[in-house]
């Protein structure tokens, strides 16, 4: 067992060359490889790729959150609509698989930017967010997905003195609009009482509207569920092409894999396709004609390239401890077991595990010129060596903490920092992206916002500004990988400047053009 980064165990401070040294510690035999997906007695078989002609009457495109709501819901609303879902690779294998399984309510990037957004209407998107994250509770139970969901709340933590009063702001804007009874605000004591760090100088607790759970194994909760529905799921198989198909959906019969196709339905859930016009999606080895479609592929490449500019793919990293021993988790506290994030603009998110491990991510936010998307960019050993290092500095009581996975992954990211909706192709195809980071919870809500766009008709949710609009566009490159890096750059400034904002910054406000993870 090692020192922590950040001090010896006997509470020194290190040099700077030992101090390198306890972080390679640390870091030392760590598995390079995502925590969550390196669960073989949960991970489900992949199924097989399309091969051949399929018909449907929905096609979804996109196996993480976002395509398995949406198909579960469609097959809930419509037992009898024949649902197609593809995914490139295997279900959750991305974003979906790799996050740090913070569940929140908020559908907008949390209530802050909600509130400067959409002020008129920042009431009811709490309201439908809660409702959202209940129905998500409620899922799990019925379908008996067993992800650990734990409904801890979250902590959002002051780290430096300027954040102590921007917090005490956001809890008594939280209050002034109603939402008090779940939300508290800790000075220095109390938020030590719930977490023990030298480092946390105040708090507020989100009590009820964040959940805690595993995110890998929801997924495939997801998708057993579809199955258990009667979606049919392709895996390892990329949608390379969308057109409209104006002479309908052709035959209703067909064969893929050997399996007979389903009659497409013609009952009430056609919406605004009931025509029989439908779509064609192109696969390497075949071809799905349905209905109508839902793209759910969010940080990857839209099938409608208009979309593609408002959209910047980032990469987002984590580290994961070996579980504690009872003696460390004694020496932190967290019996309230909260998901924790500092309020830096470059921040770190947090939280334990069922077996009392420690996710300890964020910070770095990486974007490639050109939206270039790689597995090559999954391990970064030097955000990994400053993510340690951060966390010896905050919790210098466990020197004696190895890591046991080092992982990133892609994310989309859009200019208002939170999800964007619409249709195409006459009404036939729906859309949602966009959640830069908080999709664990939101994508629930994408997919009731795409299936009613897809039905034609008004509901609560389409009538609202936030679907009704759309984020500023990101411009083309050079200019585009500038501004980024020109943001990041006065982002981290701002963090050392007591959180003053420069000019270009400011510049970005007044627009309402941002970037965030």
């Amino acid at each position: 067992m090692t020192a922590a980064a950040g001090g010896g165990s006997d509470g020194t401070t290190l040099s700077g060359a030992e101090r390198e040294a306890a972080i390679a510690r640390s870091l030392a035999g760590a598995r390079p490889a995502p925590f969550w997906l390196d669960d073989p007695a949960y991970r489900p078989e992949a199924l097989p790729a399309l091969a051949g002609e399929t018909a449907c009457d929905l096609l979804v495109v996109g196996g993480g959150y976002s395509g398995l709501w949406t198909a579960l819901i469609a097959k809930e609303r419509d037992p009898y609509r024949d649902v197609v879902l593809l995914e490139a690779k295997e279900t959750g294998w991305a974003a979906s698989g790799r996050n740090g399984g913070f569940c929140d309510a908020s559908l907008t990037h949390g209530f802050a930017n909600g509130l400067a957004r959409w002020p008129g209407e920042i009431e009811t998107l709490e309201r439908l967010g809660l409702a959202n994250l209940d129905a998500i509770e409620e899922a799990v139970r019925r379908h008996g997905i067993d992800c650990d969901f734990e409904r801890t709340g979250e902590i959002d933590l002051a780290t430096r003195p300027h954040q102590v009063a921007e917090l005490r702001e956001a809890a008594d804007e939280a209050r002034r609009h109603g939402f008090g009874d779940r939300v508290t605000f800790l000075d220095r004591e109390a938020v030590r009482e719930q977490v023990d760090s030298p480092a946390f100088l105040a708090g507020v607790w989100y009590r009820r509207s964040v959940a805690m759970l595993n995110p890998a194994r929801l997924a495939w909760g997801l998708k057993r569920a579809c199955l258990e529905a009667g979606v049919r799921i392709h895996e390892h198989t990329p949608a390379r092409g969308l057109r409209t198909d104006e002479a309908g959906t052709g035959a209703s019969k067909g064969t893929a894999n050997g399996t007979p196709n389903g009659t497409l339905n013609t009952g009430g859930s056609g919406g605004s396709s009931g025509s029989g016009h439908g779509v064609t999606v192109t696969t390497p080895h075949g071809r799905v004609r349905a209905r109508q479609a839902a793209l759910a592929t969010n940080a990857f490449p839209s099938l409608l390239r208009r979309l593609r500019p408002y959209i910047v793919p980032v990469y987002d990293y984590a580290l994961m401890t070996e579980p504690l021993t009872r003696q460390q988790r004694a020496a932190i506290g967290w019996a309230g077991r909260q998901g924790l994030a500092d309020s830096a603009n470059h921040f770190h998110y947090f939280r334990l595990t069922s077996d009392d491990r420690i996710l300890w991510g964020g910070y770095d936010i990486l974007y490639h010129y050109g939206s270039r998307i790689a597995a090559e960019y999954d391990q970064r050993p030097e955000t990994f060596r400053k993510l340690a290092g951060h966390f010896a500095d905050t919790f210098p009581q466990l020197a004696d903490v190895r890591f046991s996975h080092t992982w990133g992954g892609v994310i989309d990211t859009c200019s208002r920092f939170s999800p964007f909706f619409g249709t195409a192709h006459g009404g036939r195809v729906a859309y949602a992206a966009g959640y830069t980071g908080l999709g664990v919870g939101a994508t629930r809500f994408g997919a009731e916002v795409m299936l009613d766009l897809l039905t034609g008709e008004p509901t609560e949710r389409t009538e609202l500004e936030l679907v009704r609009t759309k984020p500023l566009p990101f411009p083309p490159e050079p200019v585009r990988w500038a501004g980024i890096a020109l943001t990041q750059w006065s982002l981290s400034r701002a963090d050392e400047r007591g959180g003053r904002r420069n000019l270009w910054l400011k510049a970005m406000d007044a627009t309402g053009m941002g970037f965030d993870s």
